[in-house]
């Protein structure tokens, strides 16, 4: 470069999960995390000091503690240092998993302040435990694929709908509260304000409709003396909780296994999470993330048994209200962070948010935990549905977690060690799909490399080397759409020495083709949204390809968009509009690619064909070595991803 030149400066722009928002703003979206999450905080000390024999003056220092914990956990997860912390706006809170387990630990232990401290000892431990795990976890994710993530991230919106249901009617029990009719109507009137002001406000009052919901329905529930606030009188101004406030913990191997199952179930739900915050946020996430949240689910964990709290891990709530405030920015979860640690300080502060109505609080965990689930079924989008084993895995999944969330009774029909996992319906189905995802897609037997065919008809490698040229053609020719030169060409490649080898035999033979039969190829492909398709005369790969994104059952406005674009396409270039629809995140990604094609020059969009002719054939290839070999698919997949 010449004397006189200097390179100009290089742009760069911020993700905004990385964006520090204005001061102003940080304030008011994390004091809206804090009241979306303040229920579902202070439960958990609520449900042990009953189960234990706490007292009163015991519980609200639980309490303290617990929000003082939440508060440095959740900016230990958002804010990140080291390896610690995923970076990502995840708001930590004590799991529900752990009630069960921690009630049945101090009981064992002689309950109150004894049964406490042993709790405490295997918090610690288990804390321990999954912040040494969280390197080895994280190499586990070939085993989430998002036939698992998805089915995760669904059960848990769900299983957690009846919670904000029973919220909404004044609390579970086999009969209505006597005012359930009033209380409904404050539960449905919040959310129906949250939908009016996402309908028709944007930007700022849009993000912050649920807080708005959560305030309005505050102040008409107090007008109507429906809402209370005696107990910020009585409470203090000024409250810190000290480490081993009530004594130091003690240490049970029962106990300590326990909490480690616990731990590893939270694991599990912890990245689902992160997966689910990942898709929200449009950030990648990878093995080295699920680590970095899982080191800060066990540092938190660890924190909480010194500070009288309990095991940590991501909430699922603020996880909805990321999704539908789309306020991405870590910052804003690091702020709620400090203003919970205001409130662990100032238990007076905490009684004015718990003066908040459960039917308030109801209505709005109704929008908030259902767009949890909206995220898995967009997760769930991308699964190949075609492959009836995902279809097994998903439905058996969710099945068994609606049957424990609906039937949560049914736990106490097994041992205790069994209430672990079907105390909780989003525990159940969670290992289920991890399990049966293991057994489907990685377990079986594996006698050399099958290559096609399909299980109970499989053809291995070596029948494939000894194929004629006809049986060749005819096992692979449907890899290109209406011609058979490619296999015909790959065929004289023998012997393939593997997998590897006959899918790059394919490849090979296919950029040898003339230009004539480049073009041959090229229009032999149909349209897209062709109803030769919808109908199979396309033949059952076309189908299989164009169906991954629905657009064999499209609505009449939208088939008539698609078939004006393909119109265009072909009048322009000559050819049909080829695009691997598997490739693509949604039918409009579809249309816009398409319209944006057009301009493009001839020669451009022919070799653009040619590419996605290339990537439809790699599909379908693998479409063939899935059915014959799940094993081999699945590490072969996972090999050329990593």
């Amino acid at each position: 470069m010449s004397a006189g030149l200097t390179a100009p400066p290089r742009r760069t722009t911020t993700h905004p999960v990385d964006e520090v928002l204005p001061p102003r703003k940080l304030a008011v979206y994390g004091i809206q995390h804090v009241l979306a999450f303040y229920a579902g905080a202070v439960i958990v000390p609520i449900l042990l000091a009953n189960g234990i024999g706490l007292s009163d003056q015991q519980l609200i220092h639980l309490i303290n503690a617990d929000l003082f914990t939440c508060g440095i956990a959740s900016i230990i997860q958002s804010v990140g240092f080291w390896k610690v912390g995923v970076r990502l706006p995840l708001l930590q809170g004590v799991t529900f998993t752990a009630v069960s387990p921690m009630i049945a630990i101090g009981t064992a232990a002689g309950g109150g302040t004894d049964g406490l401290l042993t709790i405490y000892g295997a918090v610690i431990v288990a804390g321990l435990f999954t912040f040494f795990l969280a390197p080895y976890f994280s190499k586990l994710l070939r085993f989430f694929p998002p036939v698992v993530t998805g089915t995760v991230i669904t059960i848990i919106g769900l299983a957690l709908l009846p919670v904000a249901a029973a919220d909404a009617v004044g609390g579970a029990g086999p009969t209505l509260h006597p005012d359930s009719g009033r209380y409904m109507a404050y539960a449905l009137g919040t959310l129906a304000l949250i939908v009016v002001i996402q309908r028709i406000f944007k930007g700022f009052m849009a993000t912050v409709a649920v807080l708005v919901g959560l305030v309005v329905g505050t102040g008409v529930a107090w007008m109507l003396g429906d809402a209370h606030f005696d107990s910020v009188g009585e409470a203090q101004w000024a409250g810190v909780t000290t480490p081993f406030y009530f004594g130091w913990p003690t240490f049970s191997v029962a106990a300590i296994i326990s909490m480690v199952v616990v731990m590893l179930i939270t694991a599990v739900e912890t990245t689902g999470d992160v997966f689910a915050t990942g898709e929200i946020v449009e950030k990648r996430v990878g093995k080295e993330d699920v680590a970095r949240a899982l080191r800060a689910d066990g540092l938190a964990t660890v924190i909480g048994g010194g500070l009288n709290s309990f095991p940590y891990t991501c909430f699922a709530e603020n996880v909805g209200l990321v999704r539908l405030t789309r306020i991405k920015s870590r910052w804003v979860v690091a702020a709620a962070g400090g203003f919970m640690i205001l409130l662990g300080l100032v238990p007076k502060a905490g009684a004015v948010v718990a003066g908040i109505p459960h039917p308030v609080l109801g209505g709005a965990a109704l929008a908030m935990f259902a767009t949890v689930a909206v995220v898995g079924f967009q997760t769930l989008s991308r699964v190949d549905f075609h492959d009836h084993r995902n279809v097994v895995i998903v439905a058996t999944s969710v099945g068994l977690a609606m049957y424990v969330t609906a039937q949560p009774e049914v736990s106490k029909a097994v041992p205790d060690w069994a209430e672990i996992i079907l105390g909780s319906g989003i525990t159940l189905g969670s290992i289920t799909a991890i399990v049966l995802n293991v057994l489907f897609h990685h377990v079986g037997s594996h006698r050399g490399p099958a290559v096609a065919g399909s299980p109970g008809a499989l053809i291995r490698l070596s029948e494939v080397n000894a194929m004629s040229r006809e049986q060749f053609v005819e096992t692979f020719g449907g890899l290109f759409q209406g011609s058979s030169h490619v296999a015909e060409r790959a065929f004289d490649s023998r012997p393939f020495s593997d997998t590897r080898d006959l899918r790059r035999a394919f490849q090979e033979a296919f950029y040898t083709l003339d230009d004539d039969e480049q073009e041959r190829l090229i229009d032999s492909y149909p349209d897209l949204g062709a109803d030769s398709v919808a109908d199979g005369e396309a033949g059952e790969d076309s189908l299989r390809d164009q169906s991954t994104l629905g657009l064999t059952r499209l609505d009449d406005r939208a088939h008539e968009e698609l078939a004006e674009l393909t119109s265009l396409y072909r009048s322009r270039f000559g050819f049909p509009l080829v695009t691997c629809v598997r490739d693509r995140d949604s039918f409009d990604q579809v249309l816009r690619t398409g319209w944006e094609r057009l301009d493009n020059a001839p020669s451009q969009e022919h070799a653009a064909a040619l590419v996605e002719i290339a990537n439809i054939a790699g599909h379908r290839f693998d479409d063939l070595v899935a059915d014959a070999n799940p094993i081999h698919s699945a590490r072969t997949r996972f090999a050329e991803g990593s």
